[in-house]
């Protein structure tokens, strides 16, 4: 299985961007998603994660209200809205597919991750 992320970029704080990751097969159609995120210096940390039918949702408390992940499985890609970015939010973002068909905020629970896109909030 691979993961692609795109839509990362450069941008204000304030601003929106919206993170998209696409799985390569349907292997994650029954499976948990999930970003996490990691900053300079620091250890990855869980951002968001949305169970296989996409009625469940989980989000870390730094950014909730501010985030909204999403999932098509149809074509079996997550999204990740950021809204109202602060200049913490800037790391490398990666997406992950869970092991079951929910997953929470540890890395354990992933089997699948993608290489991520750097998100930077400019002050």
């Amino acid at each position: 299985v691979q993961l692609q992320a795109s839509g990362g970029g450069l941008v204000q704080a304030g601003g929106s961007l919206r993170l998209s990751c696409a799985a390569t097969r349907r292997t994650g159609s029954n499976n948990a998603m999930g970003w996490f995120r990691q900053a300079p210096g620091k250890e990855r940390e869980f951002v968001a994660t949305i169970n296989w039918r996409g009625d469940s949702v989980y989000y870390a408390d730094s950014v909730k209200g501010r985030f909204t992940i999403s999932r098509d499985s149809a074509k079996n890609t997550v999204y990740l809205q950021m809204n109202s970015l602060k200049p913490e939010d800037t790391a490398v973002y990666y997406c992950a597919v869970g092991r079951g068909s929910h997953s929470g905020g540890s890395p354990t629970q992933y089997a699948y991750w993608g290489k991520g896109t750097q998100v930077t909030v400019s002050s």
